[in-house]
């Protein structure tokens, strides 16, 4: 198995006690409108508002009925109105217009917006001109982080990604420096801080801020160090398939506020269940950073050892069998319950995974990260877009190419592009836009190859002239120089050797040895020589936001680090930091505005 723990392997903080700050502080707002309400809650707030207040305890509270925002007229009969949102102005349009139909209709009810995690001033400013601002009472529920697992904390901010890299909207960057914040607040501060990515930038300048005003605390830090990075600082980790055990499931099944909701393919029955994926799930926690050809292999001699355990029944007296019952029984059928679940779930993704299109589709990926058979990959890609097989792994393999080959040569470019409008209509046009603008799909300028942009940025390097970016250095913003980074931190073990995934040698394993993410090894690097210094071309080529601050606090507690995914992170990254955790006998804590993967990027950026 890839991941074994080391017994000198420092403990993580609780972070229940995140949900329960959380959790007083809904009940203390709902509070305040005292009497029997209905709640109306943003569909997107549901699931992680389960996870902190269940439909019990917000019942012991004087909630009446719950209702999804739906942007419709509502049926409520209630007097009392509350609505819990995220600051959206089509939403605050929606309760406005509620509140003046009511008003029309001489209707008096009480009206509370609960904003979560923090309300802006546009929302307010949309009450005021719909003349309802004095109608209603207006809370923030400060609700910033949702742990989904001990080391994988969320924001649960999907839409951080398209507002702050495609549309330039900043409005989240205080929203994540409030989360450091809160953090800091409750297990201490931190001895040092590295970033890497201007909205890192951003976020370490808000969160300061919010330091200097707030009183310091003195008490002993659960871990020191954090790492800011953007997403897109590495766009080709999450455009890859994800092989990992909890990866594929994500990819397949979409995991979803750390729950999966399985069909009756895998449950071999006409139901579905959902399912809670974290480390209480003990089958699921030895399984979910495997490569996923080692996981039917344990779980078979899981299930093995299953039966031996209920063999022991055998022979047994009636002390030993009510000793049995009451001891091991329950933990075995629930143990048995959660391993048929994930057998199912592997034999569900064997169908899927196995079929000779997958392993092409990562053979071509391969190749691309490599450098290698490029033509043979555009061949490909030209006949998975006229099949029409997906318009989304389409997507995520125009980009793949795109930026491992800084660009697409212009008429592989202009060929592809119209061949993909072809297939999945005109009206994707603005969807390549948005891809241009981040750098995602890109057309090479006439006499610029791969050669002259290293040449570019050696130059660069090499001048000590610079002090800053210039103009020069600018212009290249938005290109990738993935082959120069691959070569420079070998990403990308070399073709030819043999790669055991049963006993992985490095962070690579999470793409069947064929990629170490970008991401992690800059983690790794960054902390092996506690900073930038040796890393100046890499940070150059990313753009150069890069930065590390020493804070006044010196700890011991320097093995338990924070990352913080600005964008996304996706579950291979997890893995990769946890087994380089295991690798160096750290911990590593994951903060992520949301779980990524290459479907919810691309979708995130889909104009049609």
């Amino acid at each position: 198995m890839a991941h074994t723990e080391r017994r000198d392997a420092p403990g993580l903080p609780d972070f229940s006690l995140l949900k329960r700050l959380a959790r007083d502080q809904l009940i203390f707002l709902l509070e305040q409108l005292p009497g029997k309400k209905d709640l109306f809650i943003d569909a997107d707030l549901m699931s992680p508002l389960d996870r902190i207040a269940n439909v019990t305890i917000l019942k012991q509270h004087e909630v009446d009925k719950l209702y999804k925002v739906e942007l419709k007229p509502i049926v409520s009969s209630s007097d009392q109105l509350c609505f819990l949102i995220r600051p959206r102005i089509q939403t605050v349009k929606w309760i406005s217009d509620l509140v003046n139909s009511d008003k029309v209709a001489g209707r008096f009810r009480r009206y509370k917006i609960i904003f979560t995690p923090q309300k802006f001033y546009a929302c307010e400013t949309v009450l005021e001109e719909q003349g309802v601002y004095g109608d209603v009472t207006i809370d923030e529920w400060n609700f910033y982080i949702l742990p989904l697992d001990d080391d994988i904390l969320s924001l649960e901010l999907p839409e951080f990604f398209r507002d702050n890299f495609l549309e330039g909207d900043q409005r989240w960057v205080t929203t994540a420096g409030s989360a450091l914040h809160l953090l800091q607040s409750v297990y201490g501060s931190f001895s040092k801080v590295y970033g890497i990515g201007r909205c890192a930038k951003m976020v370490y300048e808000s969160w300061r801020e919010l330091m200097e005003e707030g009183e310091q605390r003195t008490r002993q830090p659960e871990f020191a160090k954090v790492f800011l990075i953007d997403r897109d600082v590495d766009f080709v980790t999450p455009l890859c398939s994800q092989v990992v055990y909890e990866g594929l499931v994500d990819d397949i099944f979409r995991i979803k506020c750390g729950s999966v909701e399985f069909g009756p393919d895998v449950t071999s029955s006409d139901k579905s269940i959902k399912v809670m994926l974290n480390s209480q799930d003990k089958v699921f926690d030895e399984i979910r950073n495997e490569h996923f050809s080692n996981v039917f292999g344990f779980l078979s001699q899981k299930a093995k050892n299953l039966q031996t355990a209920y063999d022991k029944r055998r022979g047994m007296d009636i002390q030993q069998m009510k000793a049995f019952v009451a001891d091991e029984l329950k933990g075995l059928k629930q143990e048995h319950r959660l391993l048929s679940l994930h057998i199912g779930a592997s034999e569900s993704m064997m169908k899927k995974k196995t079929k000779q299109d997958f392993q092409e589709l990562l053979k071509t990926e391969h190749s691309l990260l490599e450098g290698f058979e490029i033509r043979e990959c555009i061949a490909y890609i030209e006949e998975h877009i006229n099949r029409q097989v997906s318009m989304i792994d389409s997507l995520r393999l125009l980009c793949l190419l795109s930026i491992t080959e800084n660009g697409l040569l212009s008429k592989d470019y202009k060929s592809l592009k119209a061949q993909y409008l072809q297939s999945y209509g005109i009206d994707h046009l603005l969807t390549f836009a948005n891809l241009r603008q981040l750098g995602l799909l890109e057309e090479q300028q006439a006499g610029e190859t791969l050669t002259v942009m290293e040449s570019k940025v050696g130059k660069l390097v090499t001048d000590k002239t610079v002090g800053k970016l210039t103009d020069a250095f600018s212009s290249l913003a938005k290109k990738s120089n993935f082959r120069a980074l691959s070569k420079r931190l070998a990403l990308v073990p070399k073709s030819g050797e043999e790669y055991d995934l049963r006993v992985p040698r490095d962070m690579a394993y999470v793409f069947s040895g064929a990629y170490i993410p970008l991401s992690c090894k800059l983690i790794e690097q960054v902390l092996e020589r506690d900073g930038w210094t040796g890393l100046e071309e890499v940070t150059r080529m990313l753009n150069g936001q890069d930065f590390a601050v020493t804070g006044g606090n010196k700890t011991d507690s320097q093995r338990i680090v924070l990352v913080m995914f600005l964008g996304g992170c996706t579950y291979s990254e997890i893995s990769a930091l946890r087994f380089l955790g295991k690798e160096r006998g750290c911990r590593f804590i994951v903060v992520t505005t949301a779980i990524t993967n290459s479907a919810r990027l691309l979708e995130a950026l889909l104009d049609n």
